[in-house]
Parts: C-alpha cells; sequence; structure tokens
C-alpha cells in the first residue's frame, strides 16, 4: 500500500469527484457508494451500488444482517459500486481494463466523502484481479492509498470485524 502525495495526489483527488458524482446515484438505503475505473486518465467504466435492476423487489437494504443465514458472504441487498464499473467496463471499454485503476468512495447520510474502512470485499477484489484491474483507490483519514489489487485481495481475505 502507498500514500499519494503531491501531484499524484491531487490527481486522484480530481477522480474522487468524480466518483462522488457516480455515488450520488445510489439507491442503497444503508449507505451510498460509488465507483469509477480509470485508464490513462479516461473513466472506462462507473458505478454505483443499488438493488438488481434497481428494483424494490430486491431491496433489503434495512433486513438486519443476523437475520441471513450464514452461509451467504455478501449480507446486502445491492450489486456493489465495483462490481457495477466492472461490469460497465467490460461492455464499453473491455480492451482498456487491463492494467487500469478503480477508486471506490463511500458518502455519508449527507452525501459528503467519507473515509474507507480496512479492504474487506473478496467479491469485489476476486472480480477486479480477473478483470486485469492492478490498482484500488481509496481514501482514508491519513490520506489517498494505493492497493495493488493482488494485496487489496489477500488483505479482504484476512480481514477480521
Amino acid at each position: 500500500m502507498k500514500t499519494l502525495t503531491n501531484q499524484e495526489e491531487r490527481e486522484a483527488n480530481k477522480f474522487i469527484e468524480e466518483t462522488i458524482k457516480v455515488a450520488l446515484n445510489s439507491t442503497c438505503e444503508r449507505a451510498k457508494c460509488g465507483s469509477i475505473i480509470v485508464k490513462d486518465n479516461e473513466i472506462i467504466g462507473q458505478g454505483f451500488n443499488s438493488p438488481a435492476n434497481n428494483s424494490e423487489s430486491q431491496r433489503r437494504c434495512n433486513n438486519n444482517k443476523d437475520n441471513y443465514n450464514k452461509k451467504i458472504t455478501d449480507k446486502t441487498c445491492c450489486i456493489h459500486a465495483e462490481q457495477r464499473a466492472i461490469m460497465d467496463a467490460l461492455k464499453n471499454n473491455p480492451s482498456k481494463l487491463k492494467d487500469s485503476r478503480l477508486y471506490f468512495i463511500r458518502l455519508n447520510e449527507k452525501n459528503e466523502k467519507e473515509p474507507a474502512g480496512k479492504p474487506y470485499c473478496t467479491i469485489c477484489s476476486k472480480m477486479a484481479l480477473d478483470a486485469g484491474i492492478v490498482e484500488f483507490i481509496l481514501m482514508h483519514k491519513e490520506g489517498i492509498k494505493v492497493y495493488k489489487t493482488d494485496e487489496y485481495n489477500n488483505l479482504s481475505y484476512n480481514y477480521q470485524e
């Protein structure tokens, strides 16, 4: 993991601002999240979290996660912002995915950016690895961090609540 500084940090902040705009489209009632995928300073994919097909019949945002069967690994009803961004890039820019960067942001209830927690989602990290994305960019309290995707995946596998 690397903390960005100077010009790299300014460039990342530009893309974080774009990620915030995407996150504002989220229809999740629990958390608004957004992701963009960038290659050569071009946004090649974007996504926000919401139920499948944005369907009310699939909404379970407010269900208590403890009520789910323990075999469910993702206890949300929403497709993750990262998943949607990858699917968008696969649909519209498949040849550009290799060696790209994925930016992720979570917004609070006031639609303000919120520092990310530790990497924990192996669903998204495995999908990013398979798609050829090489880096995850997250905003933490200590600054903007860049994770190699294999490092992010390993951290996600080892995450403990």
